[in-house]
Formats: structure tokens, C-alpha cells, sequence
């Protein structure tokens, strides 16, 4: 390209340069700008149920939470899912999608540029009266540059980049409760399977004890000193013992195969978890601070409010399709008949192009857009402030739940003493022949009872602090994995 040919460049150059100027500088942005809507959280100063986890104006971090319950295993395992979960990598996968989304919309507020060579050969018939048909083979070289803008006068372009920003936020919010909810089932899974197992060691010890008893009772059959009801009662009782234990076994399996679904292994190839259900560390108050924390805690209340504010972009984006769409373009190049001519300045053309299309009538189409983007937004609206009424009866539930939970286990206790207390003198009766065997198996039956129950509510005590900490949206996970600020 020669000087004055990349003076034309420069030029035109120039000149779209200088008008994308001036229309950047009296562009506007039409439709409504987003503000927050209030919800019941912001009138609302304190929890109802908050026992011994007080409102604290400077909440802590509850990072790594599940650290707390002093398990090991627990840990472990949670590490595994969170690197290995197949829900987890689906959703990595849509926030790629969401970012991707993004670049092509601000893609679309730059202006395209593009090169193109071409060759053209023709073949044309001409009739010169009497002097018969003439044709003639004409081949064309050409090659030009061509710059295309498109002016955001009305903030279309803006309204839809800060929509696609708004879809990442909330796709990186997605994916954050989902990891939520698979810590959670971990964690949940992992104190099932300890449940089971502790239920089990005890129908085991149950059996065996049954088995003693059996041997005792038949010996003192044997000696005249019972009747056969009592040697068929024990029996009895041994038989429905190892149906028990056989129950429990099933279930272990079953809950294992659920957790190993969790860990995106193989259901049944884990090795066995240790067989301890560590009692909950003084379960320490939590600071649960004011309701409205839970607006920016929770990743589903961010992605319903994130979804939200896409909504609201999306009416401004409908109502500047209503206007007119400025299009600057330019181009250089040139044309020539010869491949060699086709690099010569005598071959140049140019032009320099600006089009205004206001459209005119589309059916309502337009209008229909606009009317759908705000029943759209009204509806997030309704869907926002229910996640957000959710979000509070989940905190009011939890903190409830473990409050009921201390209370019935410290009862439960007492129970399991009394129980264990009143088995222990029934036998003592029995072998001195001063009560029946129905006692022992009376006394016996409510001790094994307590004793379930007992670790039943450890269970879900467990269960029921992940619920809180699962409500309160603590931190859980590392700050570069967290979702960005909302201010877009």
C-alpha cells in the first residue's frame, strides 16, 4: 500500500473514529436503572429463635465450618466432592458458558473491522443486431478494508452487557449454593452412615447379649428351674435381634452407595468409614447477625436478586429497540482486472457510509417486548422476595431445631439411665427366681429404645447445625472462588 493510500486509511480512519465519538458523547441509555427492591429482611432487626446465637453487627467468617466438627473423615471426605462431583463440574461448565456470553456482548459495542480479497471472473453476451452475439470473459481482482459501528445511541449494547454481567454473577452464585448443598450432603451423608453404624453396633451387642441370655436360661431350663415360655421367649427375642442387625446392615450399604454417589465413585467400592460418631464439639454459639445479611450471604438469594437485575437491563434493552439504530461504516480498497493492478493507487475505491433505520411497524412487536421485559421483571420481583422469606424461615427453623434437639437429648439421657438402671435389677430378680422373664425383656426392650434414640439425636444434631450454617450462607468457600460484588 502506498502513501497515499494510507493516507485515505488514515482519513476515513479518522473520521469514524471522530463520529464514534460524538455519538458515544450524546448517546443515553433508556429504561429504568435498577435499584434493589425492599424485602421483609430489611424491615426486620433480629432472629425469634436465636437462643445462645445472638445477632452480632460484626459477624465473623464461618469458613470451612464443617472443620469444626473436630472429624477428620468428615473433612476429607467433603475435599473429594468438592473436587470430584459431577453436579460441581456442570456447573463449572455453565459459568464458562455465562463468561463466554459476556465477551461476545461487549464484542458488540466495538467497532468490526475486516479484510477481503476476492477474484471474479464473469462471462457476458451482447446481440449487436445484424453483427450477431458478441460475449466477453472479464476477470476482476479486488481487495478492501472495511471498519462497521454500530452507535449505541439508546444503550442497548450497555443495557445488554450489564444484563450478561449480571448472568455470570449469577451463575457463579448457582454454583456456589450448589457446592453448598454438596458440603452439606456430604456432611449429612457422613453422619447418617456414623448413625447406622453406631445403630448397629448396638443390635450387635444386643444379639450377643440375647445369646448369653439363651445359654443361661436353657441351663437353668435344663435344672427344672424355668419353664420352656421362658426358653422360647429368649429365643424368641435372639431371632428378632439378628433380624435387626441384618436391617441395619442393608441400610448401611445403601447409605454408603448414596455417598459414594456424592464422591463420583463407584457406589460400593469406598473402603468403610471409621465406626465413631464423635459427639458435636459444645456446639458454640454461631453469630448469626441480622436478617438483612442473609441478602448478601446467601448465593441463592443473590442469584434470585442477580437474576433479577438482568430482568430489569432486559426492559431497557426491549425499549431502545423502539428507537432508531445508527450504523457508521467505511471502507478502502481497490479493484483492477490485473492481479498486479490490484496494489496500484490508480485501482483505489473508497467510501465512507452512515445509516439511520427507525423502525416503523412491526405488528406491536416491539411494543410486546417491552410489556413481556416488565411482567418478566415483576415476576423475579414476587420470586425474589419468596427466596428471601424462605431464606429467614430456614434460619428460624434451624435455630428452633437445635434448641429442641439439646433439650430432648438431655431427656433422652435420663431416660437411658433409668432404662439401663431398671434392666440391670430385672435380671438381677430374675436369676434369683423373684421375677419373670417378661420383665427382663420389658426393661431390656426400653433401654435398647433410649439408647437409639439417643443416637439418633446425635444424628441429627449434626444434620441440624449443617441446616443452620447451610441458612445462614457462612462462607464456604476460599475468597477466589467467591461471587463478585453486585455493584456492575
Amino acid at each position: 500500500m502506498n502513501a497515499k493510500a494510507e493516507k485515505i486509511v488514515c482519513n476515513t480512519t479518522a473520521f469514524v473514529t471522530a463520529a464514534i465519538l460524538c455519538v458515544a458523547l450524546a448517546g443515553c441509555m433508556v429504561g429504568p436503572d435498577y435499584k434493589r427492591p425492599q424485602t421483609i429482611a430489611d424491615t426486620n432487626d433480629g432472629y425469634i429463635y436465636t437462643g445462645k446465637h445472638q445477632p452480632d453487627e460484626d459477624i465473623e467468617k464461618i469458613d470451612t465450618w464443617w472443620k469444626h466438627f473436630g472429624d477428620e473423615t468428615t473433612t476429607q471426605l467433603v475435599t473429594t466432592a468438592l473436587a470430584n462431583n459431577n453436579n460441581l463440574q456442570a456447573s463449572a461448565a455453565r459459568v464458562l458458558q455465562a463468561e463466554a456470553l459476556l465477551v461476545e456482548t461487549r464484542g458488540k459495542q466495538l467497532p468490526e473491522v475486516s479484510y477481503n480479497f476476492g477474484r471474479t471472473r464473469a462471462k457476458s453476451s451482447f446481440n449487436f443486431g445484424g453483427s450477431g452475439r458478441f460475449s466477453s470473459i472479464n476477470t476482476t481482482f479486488s481487495q478492501s478494508v472495511t471498519v462497521s459501528y454500530v452507535a449505541d445511541l439508546f444503550g442497548k449494547l450497555k443495557r445488554q452487557e450489564k444484563s450478561a454481567w449480571a448472568d455470570l454473577f449469577a451463575a457463579k452464585a448457582n454454583e456456589q449454593a450448589l457446592t453448598n448443598i454438596i458440603i452439606s450432603s456430604v456432611v449429612k451423608s457422613r453422619a447418617n452412615i456414623a448413625t447406622i453404624q453406631r445403630q448397629l453396633a448396638i443390635t450387635q451387642a444386643n444379639t450377643d447379649s440375647w445369646r448369653q441370655t439363651v445359654e443361661i436360661i436353657e441351663r437353668r431350663y435344663g435344672r427344672g428351674l424355668v419353664g420352656p415360655l421362658d426358653v422360647r421367649l429368649a429365643r424368641e427375642n435372639l431371632e428378632a435381634s439378628k433380624s435387626n442387625e441384618i436391617f441395619s446392615q442393608q441400610r448401611l450399604v445403601i447409605a454408603q452407595n448414596a455417598l459414594d454417589a456424592l464422591l463420583a465413585r463407584h457406589p460400593g467400592s469406598s473402603s468403610e468409614l471409621p465406626k465413631t460418631l464423635p459427639e458435636l464439639p459444645d456446639l458454640t454459639a454461631v453469630p448469626v447477625g441480622i436478617p438483612a445479611y442473609l441478602l448478601d450471604r446467601r448465593p441463592d438469594v443473590m442469584a434470585a436478586e442477580l437474576a433479577l437485575r438482568s430482568a430489569s437491563e432486559q426492559i431497557g434493552v426491549s425499549i431502545a429497540q423502539l428507537y432508531p439504530d445508527l450504523t457508521l461504516g467505511a471502507s478502502y480498497g481497490t479493484n483492477a482486472d490485473r492481479f498486479g493492478d490490484a496494489f496500484k493507487h490508480q485501482t483505489e475505491i473508497y467510501s465512507a457510509t452512515l445509516n439511520l433505520a427507525q423502525p416503523i411497524f412491526k405488528g406491536k412487536q416491539l411494543k410486546a417486548r417491552v410489556d413481556f421485559s416488565k411482567a418478566r421483571y415483576k415476576e423475579l420481583t414476587a420470586n425474589y422476595a419468596e427466596t428471601v422469606l424462605t431464606a429467614l424461615r430456614e434460619v428460624e427453623d434451624a435455630l428452633i431445631k437445635e434448641e429442641m434437639l439439646q433439650k430432648q437429648l438431655a431427656a433422652l439421657r435420663l431416660r437411658y439411665n433409668e432404662a439401663n438402671a431398671a434392666e440391670q435389677l430385672a435380671k438381677q430378680r430374675y436369676l434369683r427366681g423373684v421375677e419373670r422373664l417378661l420383665a427382663v425383656i420389658e426393661t431390656q426392650r426400653r433401654r435398647r429404645i433410649a439408647e437409639n434414640e439417643i443416637n439418633i439425636v446425635r444424628g441429627q444434631l449434626w444434620a441440624g447445625r449443617v441446616d443452620l450454617f447451610l441458612a445462614l450462607g457462612g462462607d464456604w468457600v476460599s475468597d477466589s472462588q467467591k461471587v463478585e460484588s453486585l455493584e456492575l
